[in-house]
């Protein structure tokens, strides 16, 4: 995703400020500083485009989720549901706090099935998280209704939807909490970093204490500050914050760019038979990062992506043996490797991951590939690549 591409006079500004004044740390040193707050600015600045009461600025988008699970009171052994297609940082984020990963299937969206979701609900369900992978949404509404229903959490990863809306309302606003990630590879980058968003005062403020060893932030001496309950250190830089305060004022110039390269690619793979898209719910609007595809079989879609590849059409995904975001190379979650021993907790309540069933979830990502939307593209270069893909799928076809 985009941020990395355009660094530019903007981010140089805004680490220049910290870097004249030496202050590198977000908290105290006030006299020092000289008056810049670049964490501060930018949780203001997120939080207003984001229509959003509250943002709290973390190291990076697996902290943000630790933090907001934290800070909505889950912890050992709660269970919270999370989809089948993600990155690791989601169940590594829930197993850090003692809680437990309930994993399930996805649907044509990508990512949660509300059906599965509800069918996975126990006495100890305390969450449902669904991930926004590939800049779209899961279907929303109907999560919020089985949450509303059994009074659960939703709590959105947005940390690759940055910028995607569901019924008029930013993705990751229009759960009880969001996340977002601002690594290298993001919407917009701090380099390393993340974001809570919500509109939940208590949970705003346990975010705040907790990301920060439970300090309370209460007066200007830092060393007389009491700590409400524990905490870890979760805290982002003023250098990180700089870069993402640059990159904020531009993300709309990304979201633009990245639409209309996504629409070139998807209209011209639209007139090939066989090629079918990703479900974006009713009332969503993704935010352009990957156009995303089906074929009709996992056979022809492994043959297709060895020929994008091999007509020199870079950036395409085969998620289904990707390590990183599909259940199939968790081998380390299945067997529960850890370096320390895991809770009861998790042991007793885990699923059996070796013996679960997810076939529907193979179904759908054996047929599906991800193509990345640069913003640095001409819009030659796009033509260019839409020619490519419909030789290199053609051949398979």
């Amino acid at each position: 995703m985009p941020g990395f591409e355009i660094f530019g006079a903007e981010e140089r500004k805004q680490v220049n400020d910290v870097l004249e004044t030496g202050v590198l740390m977000r908290y105290g040193f006030d006299g020092m500083r000289n008056n810049h707050w670049k964490a501060k600015e930018f949780e203001t600045a997120f939080a207003k485009r984001m229509d959003s009461e509250y943002c709290q600025l973390v190291s990076s988008g697996t902290a943000a989720l630790t933090v907001a699970l934290a800070s909505a009171g889950i912890g050992a052994g709660d269970e919270v549901i999370m989809p089948t297609f993600t990155f690791v940082a989601s169940f590594e984020s829930i197993l850090a706090l003692g809680a437990v990963p309930i994993l399930v299937d996805i649907d044509d969206t990508l990512t949660l099935d509300p059906k599965a979701v509800e069918a996975a609900i126990t006495p100890k369900t305390k969450c449902v998280m669904p991930v926004h992978m590939c800049g779209s949404m899961a279907d929303l509404k109907a999560l919020k209704t089985i949450c509303n229903k059994h009074n659960l959490i939703l709590l959105e990863d947005a940390c690759q939807a940055l910028g995607g809306t569901y019924e008029g309302k930013p993705l990751g606003s229009y759960g009880d909490l969001g996340c977002f990630s601002f690594d290298y590879v993001k919407t917009i980058t701090c380099g390393e970093g993340g974001a809570v968003i919500t509109n939940n005062e208590k949970y705003a403020v346990n975010a705040d204490h907790y990301q920060d060893h439970g300090h309370d932030h209460v007066g200007n001496d830092r060393g007389a500050e009491t700590h409400p309950f524990l905490g870890y250190n979760f805290r982002i830089s003023e250098l990180n914050a700089a870069v993402g305060l640059a990159q904020l004022g531009k993300l709309e110039g990304i979201l633009k760019t990245q639409k209309r390269n996504y629409t070139i690619l998807r209209e011209a793979l639209e007139a090939i038979d066989g090629v079918t898209f990703r479900r974006v719910p009713e009332g969503g609007e993704e935010n352009y990062s990957f156009l995303n595809f089906f074929l009709p079989t996992e056979e022809l879609t492994k043959k297709a992506h060895k020929a994008l590849s091999e007509n020199g059409v870079d950036a395409c995904f085969y998620w289904y043996t990707n390590n990183w975001h599909y259940i199939n190379g968790w081998e380390h979650l299945w067997n529960l490797k850890s370096l320390g021993k895991i809770s009861s907790e998790v042991k007793n309540q885990m699923q059996d991951l070796n013996n679960t069933d997810f076939s529907k979830s193979d179904a759908i990502m054996g047929r599906t590939i991800s193509s990345l939307i640069k913003i640095g593209w001409t819009e030659k270069q796009v033509r260019d690549r839409t020619e490519a893909m419909k030789k290199a799928i053609a051949t398979v076809l």
